[in-house]
């Protein structure tokens, strides 16, 4: 067995701090982005799976995950309640790093991944339905997914990558946002109410907190102090920088004025379609990925418009489609000579071939199962608060507590 590495550890649990501190930001994220009136109720559905998803990561999630293989679907029980998950290496996941270091980066990965998708349904949802959701879409979609991935299933075995969950995280919180934007249905509205974000500085933080963090979430899937973790961070800032810089400008040209809104969602939609491509592409690529990001991206937030679907917060556009994009990118833009992965511009014809399949599999049975899960949910349950408690706001209603002690602004008078 190798010897434990204490420079490769302490990448992976600083990154794994990072990542944790990724899933408070995007509640602050979603909560600046919401109405006054429901900003709790989005930032507890976040901060709330860092408590279920962790219960069920240390129970059994990480064991199907990444325990064995059965048909290429899913793993077993061995290292249930973390039985055999300690402090020596495990020669296929981080042969240098304390098998428990492992353990605990991938958890953030789980702990995020779910939360991703409550932007697509907020205002609207029961705080017990979304539990019930919680607790299924993790075993069902998210689970699995990480086997067929990353613990040897079969979109592993044909040879799909995925550095750090342009699948696994990004694409499947996207379809699966899509599959709620179908099943709960639109927001409902008083008479001239508006549904811009209320809080446009909590946006800016939350995107700072995210940006941050995801310096641990792609540079440390390197899994040791090496060349392949710094190209990572360095494609990670190249290509959030290039797509907020292109977001910003496409809004401006679209609304006539520069919109912080708009460069923050644009630095996420960068750093959501790098993910799976910032182990193995030169930081030149990410540039050009930044910038495809944005417009590919922008272009799905304006076509989810035009079609009335109401993803309230665009994770579908952003992530669903940033993370498909990014994934195939990969099997463009790969160069062997960073970590072994021959893209088109080097020839592998056949790895982009894969990386379309693994996308085309995982877009389906990430909008199939979710769309399953929520319907079972609904036919015991209503997933949807009643007309009055929406209307009213989620924060009051099913937390007893307000964001604000404050009174409404009063409008400001006219100098006419």
């Amino acid at each position: 067995m190798p010897a434990v590495n204490t420079g490769d550890t302490a990448l992976v649990l600083i990154s794994a701090a990072l990542v944790c501190l990724m899933t408070p930001g995007l509640a602050f994220f979603y909560g600046g982005l919401v109405r006054r009136k429901n900003v709790l109720a989005i930032m507890m559905q976040s901060f709330i799976s860092m408590g279920v998803v962790t219960i069920i990561w240390v129970l059994c999630g990480f064991s199907l995950a990444f325990g064995g293989d059965h048909a290429g679907l899913i793993g077993d029980f061995r290292w249930v309640a973390l039985q055999g998950v300690g402090f020596a290496p495990n020669s296929h996941y981080g042969p240098t790093i304390p098998f428990l270091a492992y353990f605990l980066f991938q958890e953030m990965f789980a702990i995020i991944t779910p939360a991703l998708i409550t932007g697509a349904f907020a205002d609207r949802v029961k705080f017990t339905s979304y539990l019930k959701l919680l607790v299924l879409w993790s075993l069902l979609v998210y689970v699995p997914l990480v086997h067929w991935m990353w613990g040897g299933g079969f979109l592993q075995q044909l040879g799909a990558v995925d550095f750090a969950g342009g699948i696994v995280v990004h694409l499947s919180a996207g379809m699966a946002a899509l599959a709620s934007v179908f099943v709960v249905g639109k927001r409902r509205l008083s008479p001239g109410e508006r549904t811009a974000p209320h809080n446009v500085a909590f946006v800016a933080l939350g995107t700072g907190l995210l940006w941050f963090g995801w310096f641990g979430f792609n540079g440390g899937s390197a899994l040791a102090a090496n060349g392949v973790a710094a190209v990572a961070f360095v494609n990670t800032d190249i290509a959030a920088s290039v797509a907020m810089m292109a977001w910003l400008a496409l809004s401006w040209l679209r609304e006539g004025k520069p919109s912080m809104t708009g460069a923050m969602t644009g630095a996420v939609a960068g750093l959501a379609t790098v993910t799976p491509c910032a182990g193995y592409v030169p930081p030149w690529a990410s540039a050009v990925i930044g910038l495809l990001a944005a417009a590919v991206c922008y272009t799905a937030v304006q076509y989810r418009v035009r079609r009335d679907w109401d993803d309230a917060l665009d994770v579908w556009g952003v992530h669903g489609v940033g993370g498909a994009l990014g994934t195939i990118l990969v099997g463009i833009f790969a160069v062997a000579a960073i970590n072994g992965v021959h893209g088109l511009i080097e020839g592998g014809l056949r790895q982009f071939g894969v990386q379309v399949l693994a996308v085309a599999v995982a877009l389906v049975y990430c909008f199939g199962m979710t769309y399953v899960i929520l319907k079972v949910i609904n036919r015991f349950e209503p997933i949807r608060v009643p007309e009055d408690v929406e209307l009213r706001g989620l924060d009051a209603a099913l937390h007893g507590e307000a964001a604000y002690d404050l009174p409404e602004a009063a409008p400001i008078a006219s100098e006419d």
